[in-house]
């Protein structure tokens, strides 16, 4: 979901985050019907670094660029086979289908944020104490651990 703070307005799409060079580097070319937004983490705040290309995209889709503070800095519906730059330096770009811009009733200076869809938790380890008298210790309760292969076969002959 993506919401415009500023107005409280709310589009409830899928959102996806491009946060490598890799996400980066494929965003939305060659997608059929764009049906999700893709949230590009940039690695510097730079007009540079915000410029986008729709070479190789099926279909036209909504641009909202952001500055690090998310406040929108320039936003448009870009056409397919073109090159844009943002007015100013953005930190983020969201791009997503065309009606994403209506939809958030998105105007410069307005904060955007987001949630990404679907993300996992990564997982924590924890230490589970356990049972009284189990040990991964060498030959307690007849249970052994070996170090490698070669340990197998050594005890083996």
């Amino acid at each position: 979901m993506i919401i415009n703070e500023t107005k409280g307005r709310t589009w409830h799409g899928s959102v996806k985050l491009a946060d490598s060079f890799f996400k980066r580097f494929r965003g939305l070319m060659l997608v059929r019907d764009v049906n999700y937004a893709l949230v590009f983490v940039l690695p510097a705040e730079t007009r540079a670094n915000a410029s986008i290309h729709t070479f190789f995209m099926l279909s036209d889709i909504d641009v909202i660029w952001l500055d690090s503070a998310r406040r929108v800095v320039d936003f448009r519906t870009a056409r397919k086979w073109h090159f844009y730059t943002p007015k100013n330096p953005s930190k983020y770009i969201i791009e997503g289908p065309v009606g994403l811009i209506r939809a958030l009733d998105v105007e410069e200076g307005d904060l955007i944020s987001w949630q990404i869809s679907g993300r996992k938790q990564r997982s924590v380890p924890v230490k589970v104490p356990l049972p009284e008298g189990f040990s991964f210790e060498k030959g307690t309760n007849g249970m052994a651990l070996t170090e490698s292969v070669g340990e197998v076969k050594a005890k083996g002959n």
